[in-house]
């Protein structure tokens, strides 16, 4: 009965308030969060975790040791997920992160990131994560870590060094503002562990190198790479 009056009263609610698809603007229905299934489904999708030597694994040749790379869906500027991506990001919507995320690690728990240990997201600086609220990268990789049946670490790298804005900056600027500015916490814990670097977007990969490199100083580690977008 109380489950019965909860349904009504959300029906109710929704006419009232409806929930809308971030992307697209369409009523929600039964099941749906945040985006509708169609959008979800007609994301550009790389597929790249199927291929080894992909454009993104490539990204990291001959710059950090990486096993696999991938990223989810191609982000195009101008493209109907832009919106979906600056939501994300700058207008408080983590929750797109948990969303995308479940999907995403629908996809790749039966390919060779299932060989991944533990999930770490690319932190943000603490001043930086006091004034947007959270890390958008954690929320993509606790629905990763949901859907993978693998846990999630958010203690053990952290960003030591508050950096300017990557936007506009040359690839090699991009190294150089991230260069030695991650650090491991607790060195014992990720000893023989192979670690998936968790990010919103990969462009240049500097950023995720120099998280590599850092977690690799640990003895025996791994480091595979996944990106929400690939821009």
């Amino acid at each position: 009965m109380i489950e019965t009056l909860k349904h009504y009263l959300k029906d109710f609610f929704n006419l009232i308030f409806p929930d809308l698809c971030v992307v697209c603007n369409s009523h929600l229905v039964n099941q749906e969060t945040l985006i509708c299934t169609k959008c979800l489904y007609n994301l550009p999708k790389t597929n790249f975790h199927k291929e080894i030597n992909n454009p993104v694994s490539q990204l990291f040749w001959g710059r950090t040791n990486v096993c696999f790379a991938t990223g989810f869906f191609f982000f195009n500027k101008g493209s109907v997920y832009q919106s979906l991506m600056h939501k994300f990001k700058y207008h408080g919507y983590k929750e797109i992160g948990l969303v995308v995320g479940r999907y995403f690690g629908s996809q790749i728990r039966n390919s060779n990131f299932n060989e991944i240990d533990v999930i770490i997201p690319v932190p943000l600086h603490k001043s930086k994560f006091k004034k947007r609220g959270f890390n958008q990268s954690e929320w993509l990789g606790m629905g990763l870590s949901d859907a993978m049946n693998k846990p999630l670490d958010t203690e053990t790298l952290i960003r030591a060094i508050a950096t300017e804005t990557q936007t506009r900056k040359s690839r090699f600027e991009r190294w150089e503002n991230v260069d030695s500015i991650f650090q491991i916490t607790n060195k014992k814990s990720l000893i023989g562990k192979h670690v998936l670097l968790v990010d919103d977007v990969v462009t240049t990969g500097s950023t995720l190198e120099a998280c590599a490199n850092a977690v690799l100083q640990i003895e025996n580690t791994k480091v595979s790479i996944a990106t929400m977008a690939v821009a």
